[in-house]
């Protein structure tokens, strides 16, 4: 683990930047920090396509002292537009070396120590997909939420180009992936506190207010639903909602971080793009 924060430093955060949407795109050329010792985390989402990921995160890491990354389900994706036609684990290795080559931090490099303002924290950046266990309400197998969300029209688009390869499925993957990330949870230094940074949220309660409640499916994992308290969380940093917003659950902050798309964002009062500073807090001196 490392420790290179600066006293004046921000740990800020932002996800699903979507930047095939050129007002997307123009947001991250924008993207600065507040001082040169600012870390950024990334909880997924930036592209569907690798040359769109790579110019992404190539521009924030070239600004931010440090850039963390976990993938979303769209850069999972195996687009029909993207030259790079890699599967599944294949695919999400490729973008691993991508991040390496431009010294971005992911969830399969050592967690890294923020010992700025509000520090020592672990940052753990996870990779842990879903596993259908967020059912819709009266559906008690994954073949009920799926029929049901099949009857709405709200099935995600992962289900045709998001190839769990050489998984069996998505929910294969998942438990996979959850297992191994317990575990180098449980090795952090005993006192640490840890600020985990996925794509979905460790805990379902902010699918409560989604207009489709269907869509929770693919939102996480059941798996997880202890482990605010299982571990030592500062603060659980996630994004994949498009409802970007602060919850608290058992006294836990839960920061949805995302940016979403242009016809999202342009209805609300807020400019959009902001980065979401998770340390220090508001209120606590820098």
């Amino acid at each position: 683990m490392t420790s290179t924060a600066g006293g004046a430093a921000q740990l800020l955060a932002i996800s699903d930047l979507h930047i095939g949407y050129p007002e997307n795109r123009a947001l991250v050329e924008g993207m600065r920090p507040g001082t040169d010792d600012d870390w950024l985390l990334v909880a997924g989402d930036v592209a569907e396509t690798v040359a769109d990921i790579r110019w992404a995160l190539e521009t924030l890491a070239g600004r931010f002292r440090k850039v963390v990354w976990v993938p979303g389900n769209h850069e999972l994706w195996t687009h029909p537009s993207d030259a790079v036609t890699l599967r599944g684990v294949a695919r999400y290795t490729y973008l691993v070396e991508l991040c390496r080559e431009l010294g971005v931090t992911t969830p399969e490099d050592p967690y890294p120590v923020w010992d700025g303002p509000g520090g020592p924290v672990a940052v753990a950046p996870l990779f842990l997909l879903y596993d259908y266990s967020f059912l819709p309400p009266g559906c008690t197998t994954k073949a009920q939420g799926m029929e049901y969300a099949r009857g709405t029209g709200i099935v995600c688009t992962d289900e045709h180009l998001l190839h769990p390869d050489p998984y069996p499925s998505r929910e294969a993957w998942c438990r996979a992936r959850v297992a191994e990330t317990e575990r180098r949870l449980a090795g952090l230094p005993e006192g640490l506190p840890v600020i985990p940074v996925n794509h979905y949220p460790l805990h379902r309660h902010p699918m409560d207010v989604l207009w489709h409640p269907e869509f929770a499916m693919w939102c996480g994992t059941d798996l997880t639903a202890d482990w605010h308290r299982r571990f030592p969380v500062h603060t659980m940093v996630y994004g994949h909602l498009h409802i970007p917003r602060t919850t608290f659950h058992e006294g836990v902050p839960f920061e949805e971080v995302s940016v979403g798309y242009p016809r999202e964002w342009s209805k609300r009062a807020r400019p959009p793009g902001r980065l979401r500073r998770i340390l220090p807090r508001e209120g606590e001196k820098r």
